[in-house]
């Protein structure tokens, strides 16, 4: 279990380290590239396809393993289906993130700073989060029994 923890501190430190040198957990430089009839900044989608082309071999090397690395069973998505609450949060995540220019990760990294906005938000995504599990207790009772 340790060397999983470790393996977990590392990658979250590794991912934080380049959210702030790419300089995504800046709001205002997501949503200079939300901005695309004004002072649109292309750098985000050059830092997606940076960690697309990382996260994608990966994945697919993955996917024929049935342990990981450190011997942990894999737990990959299987679900491929687009159903109600998927296209819900989607939506409330895409307008989330087009107001405050933070999604969860750079808003973890900018709360770690002390930003105010991202504080505010990272308190409203985990009462969201609080709230959805709230609600969805009755749907998963239903499947259990």
């Amino acid at each position: 279990m340790k060397k999983l923890q470790i393996s977990a501190f590392a990658a979250g430190l590794v991912f934080g380290i380049g959210l702030l040198l790419s300089g995504m957990a800046n709001p205002q430089k997501v949503l200079a590239f939300l901005d695309l009839f004004g002072a649109w900044d292309p750098s985000l989608a050059l830092v997606m396809a940076g960690a697309i082309g990382v996260g994608l071999p990966v994945f697919l090397l993955a996917k024929g393993r049935v342990l990981s690395l450190l011997g942990e069973k894999m737990q990959l998505p299987t679900r491929r289906d687009i159903d109600r609450p998927l296209v819900i949060g989607s939506l409330l995540f895409g307008i989330g993130w087009g107001l405050a220019g933070f999604c969860p990760g750079p808003a973890i990294v900018a709360t770690g700073a002390g930003a105010l906005k991202a504080i505010v938000f990272t308190a409203a995504m985990l009462a969201g989060m609080g709230l959805f599990q709230l609600a969805s207790r009755p749907q998963r009772r239903q499947r259990a029994s």
